[in-house]
């Protein structure tokens, strides 16, 4: 089964929290505060391959997660940052954030990796809140807790040589003629169900070559499966237009010619402007060469035409070198733009004030920084917010927006009574 859309869902680790200890040794009588800082979490990273040419690994696996990292502990040991979430794509993949319709990465070289969500930083340990006024801090810091995106993962076919033509015209057996790939060949409409890959080297020149399936009249409608294969055109340098020249299937060869280039101009994207070399194939079953002359007299004069056999191994070098020179004056494949970065990350300098139902609602990073460090209960660790609450203008923009002893803040998921 070929599957080149799917969605899933992924979450990088969280960091882990803070540890607050103290010194105990037998002859350190006023030992100090001695723990130890979180651990990173894990990054959650994809990678493309050449090992795969299909999504079909995430039909059912569908949510990946990386490790959380360590909480730290005491003596100041800190805890282990969690390991990497490696996700294999194959090239071509497309990712893009379900939330924001927007692309964050296009994977199209072999092992090209991307980090697209990271781990959260782990929490200090009260060793790091110690001062010369404060120097049995019983509070630490909480590891950044990360979260979950709904990610889409598409797949466009990258290759150099797109073979494009009706159904059992001879494109695989071409691929399988001249590469290295072993597609299933059969006399029947339909037999390739998935773009098939393959590497051709020719001399001392490869370049990579896939053949398109599912293309017929009305493909750009959703006919048949073209619609869903159209798209795996479009990141190709040359197109090879491949013709049943002995008209084996009582098919006129030029209407199918026509008929092709239709589909590939109602489609868009620019697939109809791809560079094309025609492949007259199954030349020997053609018993009245006139049949060849007549199409040629029909195709614009600047086209380059190959009369080949797929299965007699006819005529496939010549097509192969015009193949080679005309892919070395073409642009290599572009990436497609990145429209969003960093999809998990904040800025803790941003904080809003927002009044909801008479509660005064502070938003944004700056407050979700804030808060991995409070323990209310402690009275250190209640000073130190206090004091950050104030020092980073939180509470001058409370005032501004009109708040009064009594009032209701929401910090969060903390909820307390501002007094003045």
């Amino acid at each position: 089964m070929f599957i080149d859309k799917v969605s899933i869902t992924c979450k990088a680790g969280n960091g882990g929290d803070g540890a607050v200890a103290f010194r105990r040794e037998k002859y350190v009588p006023n030992g100090g505060p001695s723990g130890g800082d979180g651990g990173r979490g894990g990054n959650v990273i994809f990678k493309a391959t050449s090992n795969l040419t299909s999504l079909i690994d995430f039909r059912y696996k569908k949510v990946f997660k990386a490790d959380n990292g360590e909480d730290g502990s005491s003596k100041n040991r800190f805890g282990k940052s969690a390991k990497d979430l490696t996700i294999l794509v194959p090239v071509g993949t497309i990712i893009r954030n379900v939330a924001t319709d927007k692309i964050i990465a296009d994977l199209i070289n072999v092992d090209e990796e991307v980090v697209i969500l990271k781990g959260g930083n782990g929490g200090r340990g009260n060793a790091k809140f110690s001062t010369s006024t404060r120097q049995a801090p019983k509070f630490s810091e909480k590891g950044i807790k990360t979260k979950e995106f709904e990610l889409i993962l598409e797949l466009k076919t990258i290759a150099d040589i797109g073979l494009i033509g009706f159904p059992n015209v001879g494109k695989s057996s071409i691929l399988a003629s001249v590469s290295n790939a072993k597609p299933k060949i059969a006399n029947y409409h339909f037999t390739t169900l998935n773009p098939n890959i393959g590497v051709v080297n020719f001399y001392n020149k490869s370049f990579v070559m896939a053949d398109i399936p599912g293309l017929i009249s009305g493909a750009s409608e959703g006919i048949g499966l073209g619609l869903d294969f159209l798209k795996h055109i479009e990141r190709t340098r040359l197109l090879i237009h491949v013709v049943d020249i002995a008209e084996t299937e009582s098919r006129d060869a030029y209407k199918d010619y026509l008929a092709i280039n239709r589909e590939l101009s109602k489609y868009g994207k620019n697939v109809e402007k791809l560079p094309q070399i025609i492949a007259l194939n199954k030349c020997d079953l053609v018993e009245d060469t006139k049949r060849i002359e007549e199409f040629k007299k029909n195709i614009d004069k600047d086209t380059k035409i190959f009369v080949v056999s797929a299965a007699a191994h006819i005529g496939l070098e010549p097509l192969l070198e015009e193949v080679v020179n005309t892919l070395e004056k073409l642009p290599k494949i572009k990436k497609i733009e990145v429209e969003e970065k960093d999809i998990d990350s904040f800025d803790v300098n941003y904080f809003e004030v927002e009044v909801i139902d008479g509660k005064f609602h502070v938003k944004g990073g700056l407050i979700e920084e804030i808060m991995r460090g409070v323990v209310i209960d402690d009275y250190n660790s209640n000073a130190y917010f206090q004091k950050r609450l104030k020092d980073e203008g939180i509470i001058n923009e409370l005032k501004i927006k009109g708040i009064k002893p009594g009032d209701m803040v929401v910090l969060g998921e903390l909820e307390m009574e501002y007094a003045d």
